[in-house]
């Protein structure tokens, strides 16, 4: 019998943690020859996630409901990767806690894997629900990473997946600090096969997710996959100082024909205000990549765990 851990990260999700369960288990009573566990990482929720997955854990033993509660919120992607550090499975899975990844596509993603397939991710084909401008941005996204690093991110794709062990212990060996698991898992490869599904409406809840927080995932997502703005900065400098010259040959000619005099102070101001904004955007996206390579160095643990059901505790 394979075992199939699930990875659930959670943040304020109190409404749905047993309402979780109740689901994958309805799922699993009617899959033979598989087990499952639920690996809940409590993410530094506020409110009570944490007294219901111990409730849980009272009720259906450690054995089934594994958890890991974080000192604070350290994010879903620190979420994630506690969750794959830690996991035990035969095959992996994420999931969202709030039933947005419908448990009932599980065996047919498994199916896949008895394929011979690494990997299985589930594929939004509708954002039914989702609003107009999310969707335009989302889909902005997805084709602007594509051209512009070496991924190939499928458009819709969720992070509700399951996979091999070998691909789950492949992941965690990236151990970059600043991570984009969406990238992660299109970077280590691996052959991963996909199912579509309509979107679904939370459980209970609101989404934890802001237009600007996921403005901000998305350009985390760019810039730690991306190094085409700095390329682009080279290109961009080159441009304007050819623009330049050329302008200035034109104004050289127009002065010695005659035909307009050479004191210009507008013509200064502009090309001083130009240059200036030019030179900050430049450094700002040098920053940025400074920035990153800074906290790398640092070397701060991704998640500190304060409570848990599992030996390991801090990584």
């Amino acid at each position: 019998m394979k075992h199939i851990e699930i990875i659930v990260p959670c943040y304020n999700e109190q409404e749905c943690i047993a309402k979780l369960y109740i689901e994958v288990n309805k799922v699993f009573s009617q899959l033979s020859g598989y087990s499952f566990s639920l690996l809940y990482i409590n993410d530094g929720s506020s409110d009570d996630t944490l007294v219901e997955i111990q409730k849980l854990a009272s009720d259906y033993g450690d054995d089934k409901i594994r958890y890991i509660s974080f000192a604070r919120n350290f994010g879903k992607e620190a979420a994630i990767y506690a969750g794959f550090e830690n996991c035990q499975g035969d095959y992996v899975a994420l999931m969202d806690a709030d039933l947005q990844h419908p448990p009932a596509l599980l065996p047919d993603m498994i199916a896949k894997l008895e394929e011979g397939h690494d990997c299985c991710g589930a594929r939004r084909v509708s954002r039914n629900g989702e609003p107009i401008i999310r969707s335009f941005f989302s889909r902005g996204f997805y084709r602007i990473i594509n051209k512009v690093t070496s991924m190939k991110l499928v458009p819709g794709g969720s992070d509700y997946r399951i996979m091999t062990k070998q691909m789950a212990d492949a992941i965690v060996s990236l151990s970059e600090r600043e991570r984009f698991i969406k990238g992660i898992m299109s970077w280590v490869g691996f052959d991963t096969v996909w199912i579509e599904y309509k979107n679904v409406e939370r459980f209970a809840g609101n989404s934890k997710w802001s237009f600007w927080g996921l403005a901000r995932y998305a350009w985390h997502g760019f810039v730690s996959f991306a190094t085409t703005p700095l390329r682009a900065a080279v290109w961009l400098g080159i441009c304007l100082v050819a623009a330049t010259v050329v302008y200035a040959v034109i104004l050289l000619k127009n002065t010695l024909s005659g035909v307009r005099a050479w004191e210009d102070t507008t013509t200064i101001i502009l090309l001083l205000m130009l240059m200036g904004g030019v030179i900050i955007t430049l450094l700002g996206v040098i920053g940025e990549y400074m920035a990153r390579i800074y906290l790398e160095l640092k070397g701060r643990p991704i998640y500190i765990s304060k409570v848990s059901n599992i030996d390991k505790m801090v990584k």
